[in-house]
């Protein structure tokens, strides 16, 4: 006689096809949202929590299609992920179409923290009230959603009236069409500027993007730093990674220079550049993650880091670049960062 149970090929029912079923020691299927889904940190005073990783479009449309874009948002999502930077300039706004067209596809707008950059896009640059308005319509449209969280505005591209720039700026959350202000290439003196004008009523600016890794700290210098701890804004950097370096995949100088610009890491990669990744080799394998993940986790130790910006060209990317929230350096490990970022 044939006993039928767990593990074993049960009898099926007539007319029912057969199905063999689940063996005992197969892993029990994972239901329900991400455990990250239950990581939120404060986005400064923006009202907004997110997980402590953005997930940046930078890539989207221009070295990555849509099919893998889509892949990557998708696990970002299941990670437990919930906050999704890009900006109009991004691939001339293939970035904010590939987006809008995943968070249609999916129903997630209301899940998702979205923030987009505007002041580079050819066809209305700068921050100009007129270019702005025409901005953030051109992104909504993209977006297909009729509202941005966090509205980053790139000063790089000619800020003109900042005074002009805020007022607008105004009058865009007033309509509903933008929920924060962030800012990207402010120097400290125009955020002291806005501050002062945020008094007579005008938005403040409550998140910062600088480019700012363990490479890269002079874009985020000592006045900058002082007066974005003084008004409580938080740091969403950008090219936490150093375009690649910091996850350890160049380890040669000709190929670090193909993926930097020459300029910033040529003269130190012989040797500050390689302690670096020889600190980031030692406490990675301590803890068994990769690198990226370290550097991620050097970033969030930063008191006035709130989530970095992170690009990643396959979803294998981002399941690396998460682990670096989970992460918690020792002091040991911050100051042995610290001396071979010297």
């Amino acid at each position: 006689m044939r006993i039928f149970g767990i593990g074993s090929e049960a009898a099926a029912p007539p007319g029912v096809p057969h199905t063999s079923p689940t063996h005992p020691s197969a892993p029990i299927p994972v239901q329900g949202p991400g455990v990250g889904s239950g990581i939120r940190v404060d986005l400064g005073d923006s009202g907004f929590r997110v997980f402590p990783v953005m997930l940046g479009g930078a890539e989207f449309g221009w070295n990555v299609d849509i099919t893998n874009s889509n892949a990557i948002l998708d696990t970002y999502i299941e990670l437990g992920g919930n906050a999704v930077h890009t900006a109009d300039s991004f691939s001339g706004g293939r970035s904010e179409h590939i987006i809008g067209q995943w968070m249609h596809s999916r129903a997630v707008r209301d899940d998702i923290v979205l923030a987009t950059r505007v002041g580079k896009h050819p066809d209305h640059p700068g921050l100009g009230p007129v270019n702005l308005v025409r901005a953030v319509e051109a992104s909504l449209t993209r977006l297909r959603t009729d509202r941005i969280d966090v509205l980053y505005l790139d000063s790089s591209a000619g800020a003109g009236s900042l005074e002009d720039t805020l007022a607008t700026a105004e009058w865009l959350m007033d309509s509903g069409k933008i929920r924060a202000l962030g800012a990207f290439g402010f120097r400290a003196e125009q955020l002291v500027e806005a501050r002062i004008l945020s008094s007579a009523g005008v938005p403040r600016i409550t998140v910062l993007d600088v480019p700012y890794n363990l490479m890269r700290t002079s874009d985020f210098d000592q006045d900058l730093r002082l007066v974005t701890g003084a008004q409580g804004i938080v740091l969403t950097p950008s090219h936490p990674l150093e375009h690649g370096f910091l996850a350890g995949v160049h380890r040669s100088r000709e190929k670090t220079l193909k993926s930097v610009r020459a300029a910033q890491i040529a003269g130190s990669f012989t040797k500050r550049g390689g302690r670096v990744l020889r600190a980031l080799d030692t406490v990675g394998a301590e803890l068994g993650v990769p690198d990226a993940a370290v550097a991620v986790a050097w970033l969030l130790a930063q008191r006035v880091v709130a989530a970095p910006i992170v690009n990643a060209f396959a979803a294998a990317h981002v399941e690396e670049l998460v682990q670096g929230v989970g992460v918690r350096l020792t002091r040991a490990q911050l100051a042995e960062i610290a001396r071979a970022s010297e």
